[in-house]
């Protein structure tokens, strides 16, 4: 018998060594999740009138809002006291948050998603010689706050004020011109309704000075949102039209995905309408023991 031409080569566990151990980088860990409200005891409820009042609206708007009517906004500026807590602790604090501030700081509002996804608190104030008034308190249902459509509008850079480099590129800056060519034509292309273009910085071969040319051609406006539904992940709005800068980050705070999404609104910033129909869902449970005590 001749030999075998192949050497034969033994496979399996344990058969194969690795040189070098792979290093990945940590995922998100922590994952919120939706938690009941603590509802307090039925003798706390009596003449919480005003309360019951309110949070019938808003379910009343969530109705309307998850078979895709237009949201709706309920104020809390009369709202009494202990009324007003009894829709504090209802409500809670949910995943995402946001922040539109002027540039000159007077005027601020803060957005807190409420436990229900699409439920949102709108907070607004004006400072005036350093002291910080209340302005303005309400509920708002919906996707997202129109209020931050319409901020990012607003923000789009004037015609001719969009800024061009002209002569060599700083150190360092290799590939980030050609993205922002890339993302211009994509914004100047966009039709409502189009699918969200995204551009993958994590997978491309761009330096630190890249991202900061790139920043500076699209510009920074003036909303911030935060979502922390898994991990973290960091929404602003850019100078250009339906163009945005979406970052997520893990438990550790490292970046693990950069993008650019030319889209009227990120997906990740919105509650979804299934969303809308399990906080109805869950607001009316909350009703229900509310009216039965």
């Amino acid at each position: 018998m001749k030999d075998f031409p192949i050497p034969l080569v033994a496979l399996g566990p344990g058969t194969q060594s690795e040189d070098q151990s792979l290093d990945y980088l940590p995922m998100p860990k922590d994952m919120d999740t939706y938690r009941p409200p603590v509802l307090p005891e039925p003798e706390e409820l009596a003449g919480r009138d005003a309360a019951r009042a309110v949070l019938g609206q808003v379910l009343a708007l969530l109705d309307r809002t998850a078979e895709r009517g237009p949201g709706g906004q309920v104020s809390l500026t009369a709202l009494p006291a202990a009324d007003l807590r009894l829709v504090n602790q209802i409500l809670g604090e949910g995943e995402a948050s946001a922040l539109v501030r002027e540039e000159d700081g007077a005027l601020e509002v803060r957005i807190q998603e409420s436990v229900l996804a699409g439920v949102w608190r709108l907070i607004t104030f004006r400072t005036v010689d350093g002291e910080r008034n209340l302005i303005d308190d309400v509920i708002e249902v919906g996707p997202v706050p129109a209020l931050l459509r319409a901020i990012a509008v607003d923000d789009v850079w004037p015609q001719g004020a969009m800024p061009h480099w002209a002569g060599p590129l700083p150190p360092n800056v290799q590939n980030a011109p050609l993205l922002v060519e890339e993302i211009r034509d994509q914004v100047a292309g966009w039709k409502p309704g189009q699918v969200s273009h995204v551009v993958n910085l994590t997978l491309l071969p761009v330096t630190p000075e890249d991202i900061g040319f790139l920043d500076h051609h699209l510009g920074t406006g003036r909303v911030l949102m935060l979502s922390r539904g898994y991990g973290n992940c960091r929404i602003s709005n850019t100078r250009l039209p339906n163009c945005w800068r979406v970052v997520y980050y893990n438990s550790m705070d490292k970046v693990i995905l950069n993008t650019v999404e030319v889209v009227d609104m990120p997906e990740v910033a919105m509650a979804a309408p299934e969303d809308l129909r399990d906080s109805h869902e869950r607001l009316a449970d909350v009703m229900n023991y509310l009216e039965g005590v």
